[in-house]
């Protein structure tokens, strides 16, 4: 069944948003865009308290998803530290990093002798982990400016190098194809990361809509 048009809370910039009730779904709750609101997806079972309240919910969960897709020039700077730090020893230390609109096809660009690193705005809503890999990507090439052995050497440490660049190779194709450019909203088997925000994922990060076990009566 679906709702009326919502809008969670007072605020002036609230998402419009629409609830869909399943008699199919038990226990999950999920939300995504559609256009310009938010729809979310819960058990045709709940109250109406327990909808509003897990439609705030995940609407915050969504939106804090979307926020870690398409950090500002800021963010992106603070995101390239901690993966440096976290990666690459701190050894690899950019003197900017920021979204650019002119790197044609390529995801990400750098210049060893500046320390400047430009990420190509196409990468603006791609999972969190697949725009990690790209920066660092870019950040290892500070380091080792070839795509020798020495450079593979510094992205094995992250654990989904391959896998990020499986999803980029993926993307590019169904472009070529002509697919949907929207494609990387459309993943993904990492639901923390997607705009679809499955809440029955696992006890960490689970959103899950059983009030026996969410301590509701």
């Amino acid at each position: 069944m679906v709702g009326a048009g919502d809008e969670p809370g007072s605020r002036p910039d609230a998402p419009v948003v629409e609830v869909r009730r399943s008699h199919r779904r038990r226990r999950t709750v999920s939300a995504h865009r559609e256009g310009d609101r938010v729809v979310v997806l819960v058990p045709a079972r709940l109250s109406a308290a327990e909808e509003r309240r897990w439609v705030d919910r995940m609407v915050t969960r969504l939106g804090a998803s979307e926020r870690r897709r398409r950090p500002s020039d800021s963010e992106l700077v603070v995101r390239a530290a901690e993966l440096s730090r976290r990666y690459l020893e701190g050894r690899a230390l950019p003197t900017s990093v920021r979204w650019s609109g002119r790197q044609g096809q390529r995801w990400g660009s750098c210049t060893p002798s500046d320390g400047t690193i430009r990420i190509s705005e196409r990468a603006k809503g791609l999972p969190a982990w697949v725009l990690d890999y790209v920066l660092l990507h870019e950040l290892a090439h500070l380091l080792e400016p070839s795509h020798g052995p020495g450079f593979w050497q510094l992205l094995a440490p992250y654990p989904r190098t391959e896998r990020a660049r499986g999803f980029l190779e993926g993307y590019d194709t169904a472009l070529r194809d002509g697919g949907a450019a929207d494609g990387a909203d459309q993943d993904d088997a990492d639901q923390d990361d997607a705009d679809q925000d499955d809440a029955d994922q696992d006890d960490a990060d689970q959103d899950d809509a059983d009030p026996e076990r969410d301590g509701t009566d």
